[in-house]
């Protein structure tokens, strides 16, 4: 088959190629302001998308959100507040090349860590919440990470609060080795805790979800809603092929298939996020969640 182009001169006399061919998805734009949507494939403005929760306003395509965006999201606006934990880094197992790593995220996202942690109002209702930050060393689960997420979780004990994490992690730590494995069971005991006093947890698992986070707090939840088409798993799919040698079903790890064989209880469209999360804390009648 014989593609054919067409070169044009476009505003600032700069010649660019385009495709006749309509299977053809080059931009031929300056990609800082355009984009072609990966669900519907139409050139969209990308502040069309940032403004809508960076979903596509065509076909709802879910794109990643930033973890304070997020926040922004599910929290009513003035009502956050963020706990600092007076935790500091150690390169526990001398890892080489760890703590100049951590520098660099650091500056690079202005972040202390992966998540960020605190509570306020959803709709008026007083809740705890954890939002993990995968352009935070991809979301991984360090011993500080797990040590806010727990503190996280006992505020939220002690002061008779729901909890709310929002997950997106490639999973355990390698740089802490043994230690990041031990938040599995640390957070996971924490969340145990909250069923003593039948307070609820609800876990959003957004894109992707993995690795040691999805084996712990991730998939314990009371409640467990995703967004759509997001990548929930523990190994890569060729892993496991190769470790069980057999083939997968076409999109195992996807929310719709795990909703699909029970794993999950809902898909919810980010936009929609905010007043589900309302309803399902509403059901609980909780004595100290209103605004303070």
């Amino acid at each position: 088959m014989i593609k054919k182009f067409l070169t044009i001169k476009d505003k600032e006399a700069k010649y660019v190629t385009v495709s006749l061919n309509n299977n053809f998805k080059e931009n031929s734009v300056d990609d800082k302001f355009w984009i072609y949507c990966k669900g519907c494939n139409k050139h969209i403005f990308k502040k069309e998308i940032e403004d809508n929760w960076s979903v596509c306003p065509k076909c709802s395509t879910h794109y990643k959100l930033k973890a304070r965006n997020r926040v922004d999201l599910l929290i009513d606006k003035g009502s956050f507040f963020e706990f600092h934990f007076n935790i500091k880094h150690q390169d526990i197992i001398n890892f080489p090349g760890y703590l100049d790593k951590l520098t660099f995220y650091k500056e690079k996202t202005k972040e202390e860590e992966a998540v960020i942690c605190g509570y306020g109002t959803v709709n008026e209702i007083k809740s705890v919440i954890c939002v993990m930050n995968p352009e935070f060393m991809m979301g991984s689960m360090g011993s500080i990470v797990g040590d806010k997420i727990t503190y996280s979780i006992e505020y939220a004990y002690d002061n008779d609060l729901p909890i709310i994490i929002c997950s997106a992690s490639g999973g355990a730590r390698m740089q802490e080795g043994i230690i990041s494995l031990m938040q599995m069971a640390k957070t996971s005991q924490a969340l145990s805790r909250m069923e003593e006093k039948g307070l609820p947890y609800i876990s959003i698992l957004t894109d992707p979800t993995t690795g040691g986070v999805s084996a712990s707090f991730a998939m314990l939840g009371d409640i467990i809603m995703s967004e759509p088409n997001t990548l929930i798993g523990f190994a890569g799919k060729r892993v496991i092929e190769q470790t069980i040698n057999q083939k997968l079903p076409e999109g195992f790890q996807s929310s719709e298939f795990l909703l699909e064989n029970g794993f999950i209880d809902m898909i919810v469209n980010r936009k929609e996020m905010k007043n589900i999360l309302h309803r399902l804390l509403t059901m609980h009648n909780l004595p100290n969640t209103q605004r303070q």
